[in-house]
């Protein structure tokens, strides 16, 4: 495991060329690859644990916690992290940053709370606390990687995603033996990421004057007009991706939710492998359309294009061909019974993939403010379609109404791009 970086490096008031980076490239996407696939299999360990030693409600009752707690807590993030870690000249200390991220988590994990009191009761209101605790500790632990992402010390993030995946997958399966309930395991899990904040990427985030928060009411104001619409965008995203939950958990009840949650973690090797791909060429699509090389850029986002079509390709076919024992493996008889909506998981899946990698294209190339309108008329086009499939197909209009809306998000995207191909650079759409 690697020593901390001396303080200096983090708190000594360097200016961005006397710190040099201290991993390469390559080294930093090995890192971070290999960090977010053991933390998002840790993540779907915990879903099997419930699924193989519970019912499908209890896998109901823990999606519909994440589906509750995820778009608030992202939100009340407002991508500080990306904000923290381009911040190239260090114009906003570490402490600030810190100072207001646990403003807004303390905000969000009350919010979160009152939620589940007032929507919810017993062993899910228990659950949606218990989640809102967990997440409010990972989001304080995020403040710290963006620190670490600045330094370009990607291998101090990954080894806390390892060490909080290994710890929260022992711990929440441990607390589900032992007392059954959803909320006890959930407990396991925010003691594990509590123990690896505090012994782990604390040491390794003090300054050398000790101070780890700072609440300068400027300071927070600035970061707040920043990030405001950061924030916005991230929430809509979310709240895309779980309005089939909601719909599913208040139409069909948490057992069918649990179904359908189950099944949508299969999805999550593709989109950790895209993502790792989307990040990486990020850069090279930004110099591209930087310089004016507007052939080299369409040629990468149609490679990119290509390996999601061949990725998502793949999952279809798997799901066809072997979906039913694939499914019996993993969860059990019951799950294996619904080999049809596996399949259109998966050709929901393979248009995320497209929208993903055409998403990271706009950004490469600049567009942002264009995002935030694009992304509220999918959450709303999303929402209508589940509206409707989820009524009269259940779980499996769900994955229908996906498939659809990313489809049409696919072709408003790559419409902007092709739109737009000929603008300068500079311009911020």
């Amino acid at each position: 495991m690697s020593s901390a970086p001396p303080v200096e490096q983090l708190f000594g008031g360097l200016s961005p060329v006397d710190v040099a980076p201290t991993r390469s490239l390559r080294s930093n996407f090995s890192w971070t690859l290999a960090g977010n696939a053991v933390y998002a299999g840790s993540q779907w360990g915990i879903l099997v644990v419930f699924a193989k030693l519970g019912s499908p409600e209890a896998v109901g009752v823990f999606s519909l916690g994440l589906a509750i707690t995820a778009p608030i807590m992202l939100f009340a993030g407002l991508q500080l992290r990306a904000v923290q870690a381009t911040d190239a000249r260090r114009t906003v200390p570490f402490a600030d940053y810190a100072g207001t991220r646990t403003l807004t988590t303390g905000a969000a994990v009350l919010l979160i709370c009152a939620i589940g009191v007032a929507g919810y009761r017993g062993a899910t209101a228990a659950t949606v606390a218990a989640l809102a605790l967990s997440k409010g500790i990972e989001s304080l632990s995020d403040i710290v990687y963006g620190l670490w992402q600045l330094q370009e010390r990607m291998d101090l993030v990954a080894q806390s995603l390892m060490l909080r995946s290994g710890l929260s997958l022992a711990a929440a399966a441990l607390c589900f033996v032992l007392w059954h309930t959803v909320w006890a395991a959930v407990c396991g899990m925010a003691a594990a990421w509590a123990g690896v904040f505090a012994f782990f990427d604390l040491r390794r985030a003090v300054g050398a004057d000790g101070i780890m928060t700072r609440y300068h009411g400027a300071a927070i104001k600035r970061l707040l007009r920043i990030a405001f619409p950061l924030g916005i965008v991230t929430m809509l995203v979310s709240f895309n991706s779980n309005v089939p939950r909601y719909l599913i958990g208040g139409m069909r009840g948490v057992h069918q939710l649990g179904i359908f949650s189950a099944l949508s973690y299969t999805l999550i090797a593709g989109a950790t492998v895209v993502n790792a791909l989307g990040q990486s060429a990020t850069p090279r699509l930004a110099a591209y359309w930087a310089h004016g090389r507007r052939r080299e850029f369409g040629r990468l986002v149609n490679q990119l294009l290509a390996l999601g079509l061949l990725l998502g390709t793949a999952g279809i076919v798997v799901a066809v061909v072997a979906g039913g024992p694939i499914l019996k493996l993993l969860y059990g008889a019951e799950y294996a019974k619904n080999t049809g909506l596996f399949v259109w998981l998966m050709i929901a899946a393979a248009f995320n993939y497209l929208t993903s990698f055409a998403g990271y294209s706009l950004t490469a190339a600049r567009y942002f403010r264009c995002q935030l309108p694009l992304f509220g008329c999918t959450t709303a086009l999303t929402l209508a379609l589940c509206a409707w499939l989820v009524n009269a197909n259940g779980p499996r209009g769900a994955a229908q109404a996906m498939a659809a809306a990313g489809a049409i998000q696919l072709l408003a995207i790559l419409g902007i791009l092709r739109w737009r191909r000929a603008e300068p650079y500079m311009r911020v759409a």
